[in-house]
């Protein structure tokens, strides 16, 4: 670069034929695409929140909304982790605990509980986090088989773990779980 400087300064004026050569030579090093960090291996958007001090993440395409818990009420003959229902926009949701889900200890609910409403067609439900960290792009190369910190009857709802404890959950096996059948008389 300080070559050419020095010759522009000189007063230096490329023949035709040299200009063509210079400007080919310059296209082609702009033609080389510059390598994307992480380009080989696929990527997952996700929202990363917590739950009784462990970091959780799911794919952000499930995520409808992200809101402060507000007007919980309870509702009777439900699983224990089910907190109660909500009223998110005219549709009444259910709220569901995954610390008492997963088997996680329990901190009680305080002014920082969120509530993460997912949705997976006509599905939709809440789920009440302890404070959401933010969206983030994960490879999916990082994941690996989680831990067996979680409750064995629901590990089918985890998709991974990374190599920093960060557990993701599959969203829509979640959604769609069995448990979170409930009808008029509670679990159906």
């Amino acid at each position: 670069m300080a070559e050419a400087e020095e010759a522009w300064a000189r007063g230096y004026v490329p023949t035709p034929e040299k200009r063509r050569e210079l400007l080919e030579a310059r296209a082609r090093s702009m033609a080389v695409r510059p390598r994307q960090i992480g380009e080989a291996s696929p990527h997952l958007s996700v929202i990363e929140f917590v739950i009784a001090e462990r970091h959780f993440a799911m794919d952000s395409t499930f995520v409808r909304e992200v809101r402060p818990l507000d007007d919980l009420t309870p509702l009777p003959c439900t699983p224990g982790f089910v907190s109660g229902i909500i009223n998110a926009h005219g549709r009444i949701l259910a709220v569901i605990d995954l610390k008492t889900f997963f088997g996680l200890p329990e901190s009680g609910l305080n002014d920082l509980n969120k509530v993460i409403i997912m949705q997976s067609g006509d599905l939709a439900v809440g789920l009440l986090a302890d404070r959401i960290v933010g969206a983030d792009r994960l490879p999916l190369a990082d994941l690996r088989a989680p831990s067996p910190r979680l409750a064995a009857d629901h590990a089918d709802c985890v998709r991974g773990e990374t190599s920093a404890g960060l557990i993701v959950l599959d969203a829509e096996r979640l959604i769609n779980d069995p448990a979170f059948a409930l009808d008029d008389e509670g679990v159906k």
